[in-house]
């Protein structure tokens, strides 16, 4: 004889309690993941862009120093017999303050040169970038050179200039816009 009464099953009482905690879990759990999927996105762009600023500060560093160490022979190697040359170079690399003031007093500086014989020479020259940002940057220059003049009685002499300046990046090329030679030996 088989009966047709069903009693409850493990298995239908625990479906039933089962559920309201299965859908207790999917609401928890879904804003969660998306909440954490949100943080995830939000935290790789911050660093995506702060590693992007990193490498455009460090490009830019580099680029300053390339054109402080191109610019710093520039000022020191000139010829009497060639000043035009010179000073086309020096103000072909400046802005600013620095370009007014070069062009002020390239006048008197073509007289002295001249008059002095001066030639001066060029050997190895040590740069550095004190600061930069992606626009402005602070450089020292260490510039060896030799220098033959009347005063030398045309004999070689070895000196060395050191150079602050300050370069700003104008039109997507650094140029050099304030220059102080704190100390000057020959």
């Amino acid at each position: 004889m088989t009966t047709d009464l069903q009693s409850p099953t493990t298995d239908d009482s625990t479906s039933d309690t089962a559920r309201p905690r299965r859908i207790t879990f999917r609401r928890i759990m879904i804003p969660a993941a998306a909440v954490i999927t949100v943080v995830a996105v939000a935290a790789a762009s911050f660093l995506a862009v702060d590693n992007h600023r990193i490498r455009a500060r460090e490009q830019a560093r580099e680029s300053a120093l390339q054109a402080a160490c191109t610019y710093a022979p520039t000022l020191a190697r000139y010829d009497a017999k060639d000043l035009d040359t010179y000073f086309a170079a020096v103000l072909a690399g400046a802005t600013g303050s620095w370009k007014t003031e070069f062009d002020a007093t390239s006048r008197d500086l073509r007289e002295v040169l001249t008059q002095g014989q001066v030639v001066s020479t060029v050997g190895k020259v040590t740069c550095a970038i004190e600061s930069a940002d992606e626009t402005s940057a602070t450089a020292v220059a260490v510039i060896n050179q030799t220098i033959t003049s009347l005063g030398t009685k045309g004999a070689p002499a070895p000196g060395q200039l050191s150079v602050s300046m300050s370069l700003r990046k104008d039109a997507g090329r650094w140029l050099v816009s304030e220059v102080s030679t704190p100390t000057l030996s020959h």
